[in-house]
């Protein structure tokens, strides 16, 4: 590698593959999240979203949050953490002995309401008892923060827009702020725009990057983030997921990718990217499709070659 190109030495993977990902597919029974949770815990991840305690008739796939974490084997020191847009989530997460837990706005007005039916900034204001409770407990929130290269109501998003509410949400109490393209739509310039903005308030080492891969862009552009300074980088496993609120939008980087990426960096993320292959394969089969993974489809278990 040319000594003028800086790489982070290691990398941080946060799975989002069982919240993210399965709450925009098919519903699945409570023993076939829990297996893809056990054996995805067995793969060097430290760092896997296992939940969301939301609205049951909003995301019915989310519904057995609850009996996931009580069923779960959990392994040291992997995080399992969940998503918790407000207090009574928070307090059922607390019940359940998560790790983590993170909280979620938009960049934009149009998506904002049409996801959480509220203002950006009212959404801001529903996080402060979260984070105040949370921090009680001495529970670590994360923060996601969605459409930050376009909205699919609003169009092109203002980097600055982005840069603003991350340093408002860290300000809050968010230890990381997890940068989203929802609709897939960036490129490695757009995201260097987006990054630059943020990072003139911001230290990359608070920021993390999840992006969609809805027009092929998403590696480019970690490659991108990679280059600015980010070290932690969201994925889903087989590339599952969606976004429900944004039409046509693919899935999350498929963690198999991203590892892939990085080995072939040199980049260290102590993850195992042939068992993370076999976990893909074993919830695709479940679901009854193939991964979108590229490395996945590389490398096909014998009884789909």
């Amino acid at each position: 590698m040319s000594q003028h190109i800086k790489l982070p030495k290691s990398v941080n993977i946060v799975e989002v593959g069982p919240r993210d990902g399965l709450q925009n597919e098919a519903t699945l029974p409570l023993e076939v999240k829990v297996a893809l949770i056990d054996q995805l815990s067995k793969t060097g991840l430290t760092h896997i979203e296992s939940g969301a305690f939301v609205s049951e008739s909003k995301i019915p796939q989310m519904a057995n949050s609850r009996e996931v974490f009580a069923t779960i084997t959990r392994q040291h020191p992997v995080i399992y953490s969940a998503l918790t847009p407000n207090v009574r989530g928070l307090e059922s997460a607390l019940d359940c002995g998560v790790d983590q837990v993170a909280v979620f706005t938009a960049a934009s007005e149009g998506f904002c309401q049409r996801n959480i039916n509220c203002s950006i900034s009212q959404s801001l204001e529903r996080f402060e008892d979260v984070i105040e409770l949370a921090s009680k407990h001495n529970l670590p929130v994360r923060g996601y923060l969605s459409c930050i290269i376009d909205c699919p109501y609003d169009g092109a998003t203002d980097p600055k827009q982005v840069a603003d509410i991350a340093q408002v949400m860290l300000d809050m109490g968010c230890y990381e702020v997890s940068l989203g393209d929802t609709v897939g739509t960036g490129t490695p310039l757009k995201v260097a725009h987006v990054l630059e903005a943020v990072f003139s308030t911001t230290s990359p080492s608070h920021i993390a990057a999840h992006f969609h891969d809805t027009y092929g862009q998403a590696l480019a552009n970690l490659y991108q983030a990679l280059l600015m300074g980010v070290s932690t980088i969201d994925s889903s496993v087989a590339g599952l997921g969606g976004c429900p609120y944004a039409k046509g939008a693919a899935g999350n980087v498929a963690t198999e990718d991203v590892l892939y990426l990085c080995q072939g960096l040199g980049i260290s993320t102590g993850v195992d990217l042939a068992k993370v292959t076999q976990t893909a394969w074993m919830i695709c089969q479940q679901l009854n499709k193939q991964p979108t993974s590229k490395v996945s489809l590389a490398t096909p278990p014998v009884s789909f070659q």
